[in-house]
């Protein structure tokens, strides 16, 4: 059945295949993405935005040294916690790879949930210029000290249309257009085209899906295994580092306030709970716009019956 399998792909224009396996935080990713990644002979390549950094394994669920050494992975503890990292440069990194990769192996795997990540990879993301260091330091010290107000009434003087759509709670986008304005001198509008750039592969989406309740119980459960495994010991050794851009992040945040005193541990701890969950809500509305994504229950298939599935069903067609 195999050899059938390759016979009939081969009959679709032998045509090099991205397999992207996605879906909410705590869906059940990883055994999957570690079964196809077997089954086709290829490494992992994550496309997890805090994965890639080191020293923070336990919050951010990265990848065992088990599971390491079971599957070769990509853009897993590569960057220190310092490192600037953007999508525009995973999105450059990660096409560099398959085309060296598609050389020699037909299919690729790329699994993850940072939904920018992902699109930077399968659509493209706008040509936005990488911000300069002064630039980016100067904001996040007027962040720090003025709040997000007098920010968001800057941006919209300096790029009103931006300012209309952007999430006026999420500091970090407001920030970014900001750094944008100052950089160029042109609004962050100009440079948002939108335009889903072409890929010389074919690419399948395989979407992961739960039962809301299911998938909530598999959340709290694995926020008390993290603590259970030492989440805050963890927190704790890279306290001092917490201004960084990688540590703002759900699970340190949160733990950073019980360090500081200004929080008991269990109500911080129901909060990274009720946080997860409020992200993977995100990455499924997020998700919804996207009529390309194949989905599979995994609450009704383990990830051998769905492995068998996308082989037989999906992948040829």
């Amino acid at each position: 059945m195999k050899d059938l399998t390759s016979v009939m792909v081969s009959q679709i224009g032998n045509q090099k295949t991205l397999i992207v396996v996605l879906g909410p935080t705590g869906v059940g990713k990883t055994e999957l993405s570690l079964q196809l990644a077997e089954h086709y002979g290829v490494p992992v390549i994550n496309a997890d935005s805090r994965q890639i950094y080191k020293d923070i394994e336990i919050g951010t669920a990265a990848p065992t040294a088990k599971e390491l050494a079971r599957v070769p992975h990509h853009f897993v503890h590569t960057l220190s916690l310092g490192d600037y990292y953007s999508a525009a440069e995973y999105e450059k990194d990660v096409l560099a790879l398959l085309d060296k990769h598609f050389q020699e192996h037909d299919y690729a795997l790329l699994s993850g949930g940072s939904m920018m990540y992902i699109d930077a990879v399968t659509k493209g993301i706008d040509d936005i210029p990488t911000i300069d260091e002064e630039t980016r330091e100067h904001l996040r010290q007027r962040f720090q000290a003025e709040g997000l107000e007098p920010l968001l009434e800057e941006l919209k003087l300096l790029d009103p249309e931006y300012y209309q759509i952007v999430d006026k709670k999420n500091h970090k986008r407001v920030v970014h257009a900001l750094e944008i304005c100052y950089m160029t001198g042109n609004t962050y509008t100009s440079y948002r085209t939108k335009t889903t750039k072409h890929r010389p592969f074919r690419i399948v989406k395989i979407g992961l899906m739960r039962d809301r309740e299911s998938l909530f119980n598999r959340i709290n459960h694995r926020v008390d295994k993290m603590m259970e495994e030492g989440l805050l010991e963890e927190v704790r050794s890279v306290y001092n580092l917490r201004h960084l851009n990688s540590l703002n992040t759900v699970g340190y945040k949160e733990l950073f306030r019980v360090l500081d005193g200004e929080w008991e541990l269990q109500m911080a701890v129901e909060r990274i709970k009720k946080n997860t969950r409020v992200y993977a809500k995100k990455q499924m509305t997020w998700y919804k716009h996207d009529q390309s994504i194949h989905w599979l229950d995994a609450d009704k298939m383990n990830a051998e019956e769905m492995l068998n599935v996308i082989d037989n069903e999906i992948i040829i067609k």
